[in-house]
């Protein structure tokens, strides 16, 4: 019964999914805080300009000097892994900034680099990664082939990092609700 018990702490994945203003980052910082560990806070946003400046800085000042901060806009599969080997929680907000960032990059072929990022989450190898994006696919359909391929993009990726975590919470009004 405990051999069981090792493999399913193997790769441990919490994906917090919800709207907007949420309460969806919150709730996976205070989840990942709890968790014992060096902490490490992989973020995603660029701050190109005033209003996300001010956000990022909001977003900092949650949390507690146990944190360490990475910055990765677009390189977020490499910046797991070697994230994965200093510290044994890792909180990643958030994806929806991240299929953004990669779309206004240009940079190539977007499905691999969310495989690659898939593939980087199922070797966590014992580490508590704790995954954060916002859920697109509860408005109408977008009227431009840009919003289209976006929301497209994020709603394969959501529905690919929910396959592979352990728990998934959707969280709405500030209330977290356990789908898995």
């Amino acid at each position: 019964m405990l051999w069981g018990f090792f493999i399913l702490r193997r790769n441990v994945v919490t994906f917090v999914i919800g709207g907007a203003r949420s309460g969806k980052s919150g709730f996976a910082l205070q989840k990942a805080s709890a968790a014992a560990g060096s902490k490490a806070y992989i973020a995603t946003a660029q701050a190109l300009d005033d209003e996300m400046r001010e956000r990022i800085a909001r977003h900092q000042q949650e949390r507690t000097d146990a944190w360490t901060t990475i910055e990765e806009p677009l390189n977020l599969a490499a910046s797991l892994t070697s994230a994965r080997g200093a510290h044994s929680v890792l909180l990643v907000d958030c994806l929806t900034l991240w299929v953004s960032n990669l779309l206004v990059s240009e940079i190539g072929n977007i499905e691999e680099r969310t495989d690659e990022f898939i593939a980087a989450l199922e070797g966590s190898n014992g580490c508590a990664v704790y995954v954060v994006a916002n859920e697109v696919g509860l408005g109408i359909v977008p009227d431009n082939l840009l919003a289209r391929r976006f929301r497209d993009l994020a709603g394969a990726l959501n529905q690919k990092v929910a396959a592979v975590a352990g728990e998934v919470f959707l969280v709405t009004a500030g209330i977290p609700l356990r789908i898995k």
